[in-house]
């Protein structure tokens, strides 16, 4: 369906929010063939419409007490959210939003109400590092204003190279929400925002690290500047759903036999932009926002077709 993506999302969001729309507003007498006639739909488009529909529901939308692989951590997902397995998350980010093939998820979150494929959803990957134990001893002399000043000025240096590759280059434009971290919980958050290239729109990349005692849980919100005020406040609820398991947890740290990791909260933030603070987060917001978003912007799309959402 890769090659059908750009032709085929106007025209099916078209009917496919029309439909809903009739369902909703069925007082309002709005047929879906209004929405229908306005946009020639070819062969293509009621294909796309069926892919669509059979896709969002073949997933497995799971609430409740979540183990994740491995065994080492867990979700308590609550009933504004829900949460997608790895094989179905890798579905989503390469049938629906055109990624490569291959990331290696513990899965994926989402707001409820919302499916992969809705204007305006957004999600937050979830994955494990086992990197050794992260001393938190010096999170509070850290100075984010001076780090991000640095952070600029090796991302600039490093631009020439990304393009030299075949690589958009990178502006880290400043915090879009600075470094926070909770000694009690041992949960660190930060958000960057980015700019690729000529991208008219910078583009958000939000960090969640929960500290562990072999390793850490990374989990990145995928979504657009424009939506941070939503996130920011659905933080809490996504910082509460993470937890080690009992023998995993930043209190069980035994110096005598666990590793201790080559860095500390400065590390975890400071590290490149790419390689270290959610490089697939950052690749895959920019593949979204030009695979699927594009559409979006279109008055007809975020008119009355849409008004739903608002209620």
């Amino acid at each position: 369906m890769k090659s059908r993506w750009m032709p085929a999302v106007l025209a099916g969001w078209v009917l496919l929010a029309a439909q809903s729309v009739q369902a909703e507003y069925a007082a309002e007498a709005v047929p879906a063939q209004a929405a229908e006639q306005q946009v020639q739909l070819s062969a293509e488009d009621k294909e796309y419409i069926a892919w669509a529909q059979k896709f969002v529901s073949s997933l497995n939308y799971q609430k409740g007490e979540i183990q994740l692989p491995g065994g080492v951590a867990k979700l308590k997902v609550p009933e504004n959210f829900y949460y997608l397995s790895p094989a179905d998350t890798e579905r989503v980010l390469t049938e629906a939003w055109g990624n490569p093939a291959g990331s290696e998820t513990l899965g994926m979150l989402f707001p409820d109400g919302l499916t992969p494929l809705d204007r305006g959803a957004w999600g937050v990957t979830i994955e494990y590092s086992e990197d050794g134990y992260v001393d938190d001893s010096d999170a509070k002399d850290i100075d984010y204003t001076d780090m991000l000043s640095d952070m600029q000025d090796e991302t600039r240096a490093e631009n020439e190279d990304r393009v030299a590759a075949g690589y958009e280059a990178i502006e880290l434009v400043g915090w879009a929400a600075q470094p926070f971290y909770d000694e009690m919980s041992h949960k660190l958050h930060w958000a960057q925002e980015l700019k690729f290239g000529a991208a008219e729109e910078n583009t958000l990349n939000y960090n969640i690290r929960v500290l562990g005692r072999k390793g850490y849980l990374r989990l990145n919100f995928i979504a657009d500047m424009e939506q941070l005020p939503e996130i920011e406040q659905n933080l809490e609820s996504v910082l509460a759903m993470a937890e080690f398991n009992d023998g995993y947890r930043y209190d069980q740290f035994d110096p005598e036999y666990d590793k201790m990791a080559a860095y500390g909260i400065g590390g975890l933030v400071a590290g490149k932009v790419l390689a270290k603070t959610g490089f697939l987060a950052v690749a895959l917001i920019f593949l979204k926002k030009f695979g699927v978003y594009i559409f979006f912007g279109l008055a007809f799309l975020v008119g009355k077709l849409f008004k739903r959402k608002k209620a």
